[in-house]
């Protein structure tokens, strides 16, 4: 499986870190993304989130029962960016708090159209001062730009500087001639890539014999902090952490928040304020989870979201199995949330209230439950597949 990046998400080979600058700003950028563009790799919201310390991505579609939202939207100081917004940035209340739809357009409009406390925000437009880069996606009119484009202009607007704010695209810019030069790469009339055949989940047969060697892992973040937290750097950070092995031993720690806790956060993750407020230090907890996974050990996640939190917190490269990345090779489909995957592994499987027992407390005790299901389904087809196809290395051929 490829390497990837944790901070930019990018193939390690394409990843644009070492571009983004961090720029401070008196307006306090709130993104707002689709979960569907959350997985398109060449999406440009988590660059703009990147190299804006003041600013926070949000994925969903229906905002109306955030309370952060919620509040935004009553202050008269905030304002959505939008195509066709009404207002000039420069006309009413000074614009503090910025809001910006990611998606598709329809995707944009359709979120819109579901929150209609975010629908009567203000909202401003921008004209550009040049066409899009945005060369590796279809825009519906020449005038629409890519999220960091478009946040660059409007800030550069909002703040009186726009070149300050061209810094953001460099790393825009380096994604699109990376990903041009693939697209020439690949789509050559000289060759084509043979299809791949090998089982999609050869990469759990070095552990069928051993499936100690899997840590199942599950994290809790404390995000959604308030917009005068003042706080630089990563805008979420691990506070809950629960791991298991085939063996039955199993590790659990709270880690004691190292900024202000998100109003919701203790209810997200289902857990007592108090035990996350009086939680250990991240780095005693953290070695503790060291000595847990122990030489040779490969952590197994459903997702990436928890192995990135780990690799923020100073893990280190660890080697990792992302469960649902397999399970959706097997079932050749997005397998929903965990449970769903789950279930269509075990072809319909038990009744809905029959959930495995949780393996830690909150949600994601639950979900480390889940991933012991799918693990051990995992494996299983594994040896099914290693007996009814022989692998082919995937290779170009000539034409």
């Amino acid at each position: 499986m490829r390497e990837v990046c944790f901070r930019c998400w990018r193939p390690r080979p394409v990843c644009y870190c070492a571009l983004l600058p961090s720029l401070p700003t008196r307006t306090r950028v709130v993104l707002l993304q689709h979960p569907r563009e959350r997985r398109v790799g060449i999406g440009t919201a988590r660059m703009a989130h990147l190299a804006l310390p003041n600013s926070e991505l949000h994925e969903g579609v229906v905002f109306e029962d955030d309370a952060r939202i919620a509040a935004l939207a009553a202050d008269p100081t905030t304002a959505v960016l939008f195509p066709g917004g009404d207002a000039d940035p420069a006309a009413g209340p000074p614009v503090r708090s910025l809001i910006v739809v990611d998606g598709t357009w329809g995707q944009a409009r359709k979120m819109l159209a579901l929150n209609p406390r975010l629908a009567s925000v203000r909202r401003i437009g921008i004209t550009p001062r040049a066409p899009g880069n945005y060369r590796i996606r279809k825009e519906p009119r020449p005038e629409c730009l890519a999220t960091v484009e478009a946040v660059a202009s409007a800030l550069g607007a909002l703040e009186g500087e726009p070149a300050r704010f061209d810094e953001m695209l460099r790393a825009f810019a380096f994604m699109v001639d990376r990903q041009i030069e693939h697209q020439a790469r690949s789509d050559g009339p000289r060759r084509r890539r043979r299809a791949q055949t090998a089982p999609p989940l050869a990469p759990l047969r070095p552990y069928r014999a051993a499936p100690e060697r899997i840590v199942l892992v599950e994290g809790g973040a404390n995000a959604g902090w308030p917009a005068d937290a003042g706080a630089a750097g990563p805008r979420s950070e691990l506070v809950h952490l629960v791991a298991c092995r085939a063996s039955g031993e199993r590790f659990e720690a709270f880690l004691r928040p190292r900024r202000p806790l998100g109003p919701s956060v203790a209810h997200q993750l289902e857990v007592p304020e108090r035990r996350l407020l009086d939680g250990e230090d991240a780095g005693e907890a953290l070695a503790r989870f060291r000595v847990f996974v122990g030489p040779g050990g490969v952590l197994g996640a459903w997702g990436t979201f928890t192995l990135g939190l780990l690799a923020q917190e100073g893990l280190g490269r660890q080697p990792s199995l992302d469960l649902r990345g397999l399970c959706a090779r097997h079932l050749r489909r997005r397998p929903g949330g965990i449970a769903n995957g789950a279930r269509a592994l075990l072809a319909g499987g038990p009744p809905e209230s029959a959930a495995p027992p949780a393996r830690g407390s909150g949600r994601s005790g639950r979900t480390l439950g889940w991933l012991e299901v799918v693990l051990a389904r995992l494996l299983e087809l594994a040896g099914e597949d290693e007996h009814r196809v022989a692998p082919v290395q995937d290779a170009c051929v000539a034409v």
